[in-house]
């Protein structure tokens, strides 16, 4: 699995201020929790993952950090991870599936990342608002129809939209994802709009580099 937009955006943009245990959900090849534990000091970082050869990835690529002490993944349903545990967690991020209908892939693992047939987002609400401390926090990126779905999906579970921020590709395009942050009490929500490119490929903007650039090799 290749580390996309959307896992380093997640990375960057979730709030780790104050979180002493996060956990991130659907962990692929664990490039968000490491980025987390890169940007905190002493979190412990719990990743779940269901399939196997992605979860065999992540721990190699975790054990292959400065920050392998504080990382850890399971090979594990979150559904099943839920009912073992109580609210521990004062952050969970997740990048989750997102197609809830269509035709399947021929390629199984694409079918696995993109479909929500193996974490309905149901699934994995019920799961954070289990798992998620009273004054935690829980964040995720979608594709903007996806997103505004989700977050209206949220409020069911008491977990309400606290911050917002619309991600275009360029300026002159629509907004193509939606970064979501979501608390168990009612806030005024923050909304802003981030854009990621000025023009031809790879000519980031200033607070594109400004919010992932600690992360590039190169940019």
């Amino acid at each position: 699995m290749k580390v996309g937009t959307d896992g380093v955006l997640l990375g960057a943009w979730s709030d780790v201020d104050g979180a002493s245990h996060i956990l991130d959900v659907g962990t692929g090849t664990g490039v968000i929790a490491i980025m987390l534990a890169q940007r905190t000091e002493n979190a412990t970082i719990h990743a779940v993952e269901i399939d196997e050869e992605a979860y065999t990835q992540a721990s190699q690529n975790m054990q292959n950090t400065a920050w392998a002490n504080r990382l850890q993944a399971f090979q594990v349903a979150i559904q099943d991870f839920a009912k073992n545990k109580d609210a521990a967690y004062d952050l969970i991020v997740s990048n989750p599936p997102f197609f809830s209908g269509g035709t399947f892939s021929s390629s199984q693992d694409k079918t696995s990342v993109r479909h929500t047939v193996k974490l309905p987002h149901g699934d994995l609400l019920l799961a954070t608002r289990k798992l998620l401390k009273e004054k935690g926090k829980f964040c995720v990126i979608l594709p903007y129809l996806e997103g505004l779905r989700f977050k209206e999906l949220a409020n069911s579970y008491n977990l309400y939209c606290t911050k917002m921020t619309e991600v275009k590709p360029r300026a002159d395009k629509p907004v193509e994802r939606l970064l979501l942050q979501f608390d168990r009490v009612v806030k005024p929500m923050e909304k802003d709009v981030l854009v990621i490119q000025q023009g031809q490929a790879n000519s980031w903007t200033a607070e594109y580099k400004q919010l992932t650039g600690e992360f590039y090799l190169k940019m």
